[in-house]
């Protein structure tokens, strides 16, 4: 190779290099010169190492720590600034109860307020949630409203908000696939219903309230070919069916996923801890751990929709349990 030749191969790889980089800036960087990610349940938790993990690796983003007690939710903004004061012009606390109607609502009005309407948001990641054991209706109907409805009052709120081309990320649970493993296959097909709508996953929801009303809950669920009378796992399952079949498929032009974060150390998994045993030595990650799928979500190099993902980053079966370091769920849902 002549020297004229290699200086052109040279200028070549820069000019190659260049464009490389720029479409990773942009596919990380956010449309306007300041937006913000939305993350609900953040004063503690993974909600918290998502807003941590986001301030921290993407300077680019703004990031609204979203929290229905203002006290608990000023007092977890105080810490991160604490732990890292360059942010603070790159946080913000949101007052939002995401089971309330009255409290999203009113969330949804300052951020118009603070921020304009013209999509100031990015991304929503939906990370609040509820657990409970007790298969009650009313124990049930608590659990749907923070881990079903919630998302999709909060998503239906701010959807004038966000970026056209934004992403929203509902944190859901490896305990829904574990659900719908143990039903029926007929039961399968409509937690996996591409033409399903809105209604179509209210009403299996309140049919499931209903069967919790019978004098043995898990029985019931099981003669109806639902399994059991797992609560958490149900209303992820549910979670998964709105992501993916119902509010992705409407919404083409956002990257709309659902996610695990897989076993962390948190207050809603403490209800595990057995034999005297902790939740680490359990084999449960921190909230850290569990950020990163999520964060990948909503800012990395993303171009799958209407997915649920395992801890791993890697697209995961919505009806069998796919470990860590598993293959890649290929086939079509």
């Amino acid at each position: 190779m002549s020297l004229q030749e290699l200086i052109q191969e040279q200028q070549r790889m820069i000019q190659e290099g260049t464009k490389k980089y720029n479409e990773y800036k942009q596919s990380h960087s956010p449309r306007r010169a300041t937006q913000w990610i939305l993350v609900t349940g953040a004063n503690k938790g993974i909600g918290n190492a998502i807003v941590r993990r986001l301030l921290r690796e993407y300077p680019a983003y703004s990031v609204l720590l979203g929290a229905r007690d203002t006290t608990r939710g000023t007092e977890a903004v105080n810490q991160i600034l604490a732990d890292n004061p360059s942010c603070k012009d790159r946080l913000g606390f949101l007052l939002i109860d995401p089971s309330s109607d009255e409290s999203v609502a009113a969330a949804r009005a300052e951020v118009e307020s603070k921020y304009g309407s013209g999509s100031p948001l990015w991304c929503i990641i939906n990370n609040a949630g509820a657990y409970s054991k007790v298969p009650t209706p009313e124990g049930l109907k608590e659990i749907l409203n923070i881990n079903l409805y919630g998302p999709q009052r909060v998503n239906e709120a701010f959807n004038s908000l966000l970026d056209p081309a934004g992403r929203i990320v509902n944190i859901s649970s490896a305990s829904g696939p574990m659900f719908l493993a143990k039903c029926s296959s007929e039961r399968q097909r409509q937690f996996m219903n591409h033409s399903a709508t809105w209604k179509d996953v209210t009403d299996l929801a309140n049919e499931c309230v209903e069967l919790y009303a019978a004098s043995d809950p898990n029985e019931a669920m099981k003669e109806a070919g639902l399994g059991s009378a797992d609560s958490y796992g149900l209303s992820k399952a549910l979670l998964n069916l709105y992501t993916i079949f119902v509010h992705a498929r409407d919404d083409t032009k956002r990257l709309i996923n659902a996610v695990t974060p897989g076993f962390i150390e948190t207050d809603l998994t403490s209800v595990f801890q057995s034999n005297g045993k902790t939740l680490a030595q359990m084999g449960a990650k921190s909230p850290d751990d569990g950020a990163k799928p999520c964060v990948q979500l909503a800012v990395g190099r993303l171009t799958s929709t209407a997915k649920y993902f395992g801890s791993d980053g890697l697209v995961s079966p919505l009806h069998k349990y796919r470990g860590p370091g598993d293959p890649e769920y290929t086939e079509v849902y």
